[in-house]
């Protein structure tokens, strides 16, 4: 017990001289934190996009809802139905219904082009076409400048996010549809989600403008409760009338979201661990000057009777202590620099743009903070290990 004692005294004795000396390597212990201040910051930030999609993803499902497409479809773009199907599927069992019958809304999803303020390259921008149950099914929905269009008109209503990253969106302006031009009569909010991005018409009157007859892409509906959804489901599925894919709206936008999000937690993830090698050698540096500096200290150390073990804790609590401090600014200048910072992106399930705000959560600060600790006991291992093999009487001749 005495030895214990003894060993844990030792650590404390020579890790505090080793922090009190900190000031004489001022320069190589800021460099290496700065360093891997700026790995921390990149790596959150790049995922902080991804972690952003996803969440504005999951502001647009609901458990209460459903999304029909076209068997074999991926997305709204490769789906398509008749006005015959789309009747059948809201005849369905489990849905909520109202004195207008069941609460489904056919919808028509087009692209058209417009310019991103940004960079005024050419995005594609999601134009739907909806019907009345469409504002029902979505809870969050509500008109927050301007007016709601007339239906039967040719006239639009934009999402904040659309009118936020693209031009030519303001209440009163005109957009192209079709041949002709479309005026702005309104601006909605959706609760953070997808249709944010997106334009919306009356369905009736997209369906001539792009010489869709009596067709549609998908079919958004309200369940009575998310239990009905297997009575729903089967009931579509063994209908020979139909050959659809009832899907929950929550397992709908995951799998839209899928790929752009694995994409971009790949790429951020690679380049975290690229720039951290660089930051990992910055550490090594810094603690072999380090060693260096302390090299006589050391041995005087170890020839008074202290061992090898707290002289290596000693390195790489420095180590680990100039990583944490590291860590924490570059997680700190992350979060007040990117979170709630919108932009838009290409959704490779539509080909069409979405609009999301980066969201620096609390996880991501916690994993970039340990990814700075872990190239801090990275970049501290190896001097520590040198440190305390060094032979004491080498060392004690550069005294």
């Amino acid at each position: 017990m005495t030895g214990l004692i003894n060993w844990f005294s030792q650590i404390i004795s020579v890790t505090a001289f080793g922090f009190q000396s900190l000031p004489k390597r001022l320069g190589s212990s800021l460099t290496a934190m700065l360093g891997i201040a700026g790995v921390v910051a990149v790596m959150v930030a790049v995922l902080s996009i991804a972690q952003g999609i996803m969440q504005t993803m999951e502001n647009s499902a609901s458990v209460d809802n459903v999304v029909v497409l076209r068997s074999g479809a991926t997305s709204e773009m490769m789906s398509g139905l008749s006005g015959d199907e789309a009747r059948y599927i809201s005849e369905g069992p489990g849905l909520v219904r109202n004195d207008s019958g069941a609460i489904a809304s056919p919808e028509l999803f087009v692209i058209i082009n417009l310019l991103k303020k940004t960079t005024r390259t050419d995005a594609n921008v999601p134009l739907r076409g909806v019907g009345p149950a469409a504002f029902e099914i979505r809870d969050s929905f509500k008109i927050a400048e301007g007016r709601m269009f007339e239906w039967g008109l040719n006239e639009v209503i934009v999402g904040v996010g659309a009118r936020m990253e693209f031009e030519g969106l303001e209440l009163g302006s005109t957009i192209p549809v079709g041949q002709e031009e479309w005026p702005v009569v309104g601006v909605f909010e959706a609760g953070g989600g997808l249709a944010e991005t997106e334009i919306w018409v009356d369905s009736a009157v997209l369906q001539p403008a792009y010489r869709r007859g009596n067709s549609y892409q998908t079919v958004y509906a309200k369940l009575e409760s998310p239990d009905s959804f297997p009575e729903f489901k089967d009931a579509l599925t063994s209908d020979p009338r139909l050959n659809v894919k009832p899907m929950r709206e929550s397992e709908f936008y995951s799998s839209q979201s899928e790929m752009l999000y694995n994409l971009i937690t790949g790429l951020g993830t690679l380049v975290a661990v690229v720039m951290g090698f660089g930051a990992v050698f910055g550490a090594l540096n810094t603690m072999y000057t380090t060693v260096s500096a302390r090299t006589r200290e050391i041995a005087t150390l170890r020839a008074l009777g202290f061992h090898s073990g707290p002289v290596v804790i000693s390195v790489l609590s420095e180590s680990l202590l100039l990583a944490l401090a590291g860590g924490i600014i570059g997680a700190t200048a992350a979060w007040a620099v990117f979170d709630g910072f919108r932009a838009a992106t290409v959704n490779m399930a539509s080909f069409s743009q979405v609009a999301f705000a980066f969201d620096v959560s609390a996880n991501l600060l916690v994993r970039g903070i340990l990814f700075a600790l872990i190239i801090g006991f990275i970049g501290g291992l190896f001097p520590a290990i040198r440190a305390a093999r060094q032979p004491v009487a080498t060392a004690l001749r550069e005294l």
